[in-house]
């Protein structure tokens, strides 16, 4: 059973044991909400997610069960909102062009290589399709992007973040229970999807509001993946999350457009692997693309307590790090 708390809380920034206070003069309100990018005409909603307690991960018994997806662990979470729907090309291509722009870049922002092949699947970068194919650096500079633009501190989900989301109160295989007959209502999978991804919110939500947590496009997490996360996190963990300190692996979530309906769990997990970028013509390999993974994209949230703006510049620096 999920527990739902709506008390006040301390917003622990990513672990670190930081009390982050939110920043001055900040809208506090929970509450679902339309964001628009500043000085465009595009905006997606924000859905917000209550805090609560959740069992996460699967019982062996559970058809498709992995070893790395157990034991079923307790977790807390804080309250944060998160993005209804995957990052669409709609607003991925805002942050490249104007990154591509000869003009002087917001603050601290990173100038993203331009795509060396057609990563859309010729379906192009309008009409609401899942944004592609982009590692998570790239993922995460977007997020960066969005900060200068909008003053907000958004961010990718951590691994527990986004499965607490996905279940949405369940505790069975998919959010609407356990009879995969239905999936087809909720997912792009090998089943339906003609092995390409489709535009966001064709298909029902879940009982959060939010579309395409199962199939379409795998979603890239926070975390650092590693076969035994539920031993690292403990029982009863709060806002838990594995820091990376490595490109690779990386945790995915979701399963995709071309997987079978088993990889759609709320609980299975995909690791990030170097092979996916084997096609890549570039020397060094991109650190904003990825050749071989059209079937790779993300969602974002944004945490209630927002941190400060040094906090803020810690995070990002972290992303550039990584080796």
């Amino acid at each position: 059973m999920v527990k739902i708390m709506m008390a006040s809380f301390v917003f622990i920034f990513l672990n670190n044991d930081l009390n982050v206070t939110a920043q001055p003069n900040a809208d506090t309100s929970f509450t679902t909400y339309e964001q628009k990018i500043p000085g465009t005409n595009v905006s997606f909603k924000m859905i917000a997610i209550p805090a609560g307690s959740f069992l996460m991960g699967s019982p062996e018994n559970e058809k498709g069960h992995q070893p790395d997806e157990g034991p079923p662990t307790k977790v807390n979470l804080s309250a944060f909102w998160m993005e209804e729907h995957e990052v669409t090309y709609d607003e991925y291509v805002l942050f490249l062009d104007e990154s591509r722009d000869p003009g002087p870049l917001p603050d601290g922002v990173t100038r993203p290589s331009p795509p060396y092949i057609d990563f859309t699947l010729g379906m192009g970068k309008t009409g609401g399709f899942p944004a592609n194919s982009m590692t998570q650096y790239g993922a995460l500079m977007y997020c960066k992007w969005l900060y200068n633009k909008t003053g907000i501190f958004y961010r990718l989900p951590s691994e527990a973040e986004w499965e607490y989301a996905a279940r949405a109160g369940s505790e069975k295989k998919y959010s609407f229970g356990d009879d995969e007959t239905e999936l087809n209502k909720y997912g792009w999978y090998a089943a339906n999807s003609n092995n390409k991804y489709h535009q966001v919110k064709q298909l029902k939500p879940n009982n959060w509001a939010l579309y395409d947590m199962a199939g379409n496009v795998a979603e890239w997490t926070l975390d650092q993946y590693t076969e035994d996360y539920f031993n690292k996190i403990k029982t009863n963990a709060s806002d838990p999350i594995i820091q990376p300190i490595t490109k690779y692996p990386i945790t995915l979530k979701g399963g995709c457009f071309s997987d079978p309906a088993i990889n759609l769990r709320s609980a299975a997990r995909l690791a990030s692997n170097k092979k996916w970028n084997a096609r890549d013509p570039q020397i060094p390999k991109s650190k904003w693309w990825i050749a071989d993974a059209p079937f790779v994209g993300f969602r974002i949230v944004r945490p209630l307590k927002q941190p400060s703006r040094e906090e803020v510049a810690q995070f990002f620096t972290k992303a550039l790090t990584l080796d």
